[in-house]
């Protein structure tokens, strides 16, 4: 067998064992906390090692004690995911309506300080969030917006604004001017093109854009836990995680179905986005 022969079997096997690897190392401990949420406490006190359940024993009443209101003994997430899904579909509808008008100008626009107000937008990010923590906690308490759900969506706006542009800019940036030179000669106004061309075939960026700032808004935790932390009726779901971690009386079961309702929505949004990315790719080729 020659040398060549050799060394394509050779990484055809650590092909498969890297990926084997990584998909190990990435799914188990979701499969482990997904078994442990539908397993019984006393079931686990009794083997906490197994890690093939047992099915005559599982049970989902971990969920319904997690989901439960605080008044009826229960944990409160059922309110915890609504203010967090609300946050989230807010902030991302705000920072898309700004960000694509934004990205937009810059990408085509012609005006002083193009080139200055492009490096603005990362240079945010220079700033770590606990530097501009004190200060926004100290402005938003003084125009009356602390300690509230609008308040912290302005905070992740502001935060998702200038990537989200940056991110937009780019793509846009990709689509030929021809384009739209092609919709004014057919008597389209800006706005006419920027929504019947520019953006059926930017879909695919404005979904990963979508995703992007939606990952943030439903996992973030430091400025929920300044904002909301004196309000248990506000907290989102990562800050009601947060606390319920730190119970020393909550039982483990209840802990892991905490966080796989974390978990769940984001996996289900990638996947519904995905098949959207997939379809705005097909789109984007047919107008083109």
């Amino acid at each position: 067998m020659s040398r060549y022969a050799v060394e394509v079997k050779t990484f055809r096997v650590l092909k498969w064992v890297t990926i084997a690897f990584f998909l190990f190392i990435t799914v188990f401990p979701f499969y482990y906390m997904l078994m442990l949420s539908f397993t019984p406490i006393s079931e686990l006190l009794r083997n906490p090692w197994r890690i093939w359940p047992d099915l005559s024993t599982l049970t989902v009443d971990t969920y319904a004690s997690v989901l439960r209101s605080r008044d009826e003994g229960g944990q409160g997430f059922a309110g915890f995911m609504r203010n967090s899904a609300l946050v989230a579909l807010v902030t991302v509808f705000i920072t898309l309506l700004v960000s694509i008008l934004g990205a937009y100008a810059v990408a085509r626009l012609t005006f002083t300080g193009r080139r200055q107000v492009n490096a603005l937008f990362l240079a945010v990010y220079l700033f770590p969030a606990i530097v501009l923590a004190i200060p926004l906690v100290i402005l938003f308490s003084k125009i009356g917006l602390y300690q509230s759900l609008a308040g912290l969506m302005l905070v992740y706006v502001a935060q998702t604004v200038p990537v989200s542009i940056y991110m937009l800019r780019n793509y846009f940036e990709t689509i030929p001017d021809s384009l739209e030179e092609a919709a004014a000669l057919d008597g389209a106004s800006r706005g006419q093109t920027l929504t019947k061309v520019v953006l059926p075939l930017a879909m695919p960026s404005i979904m990963s854009t979508a995703l992007y700032v939606f990952m943030i808004a439903w996992n973030e935790f430091l400025f929920a836990l300044l904002f909301l932390a004196a309000k248990p009726g506000l907290w989102t779901v990562s800050l009601g995680l947060s606390q319920l971690s730190n119970g020393i009386e909550v039982p483990k079961t209840i802990l892991m179905a905490g966080s796989v309702l974390l978990t769940v929505p984001i996996i289900v949004l990638y996947g519904i986005a995905e098949r959207a990315l997939t379809e705005g790719l097909t789109a984007g080729a047919d107008k083109g």
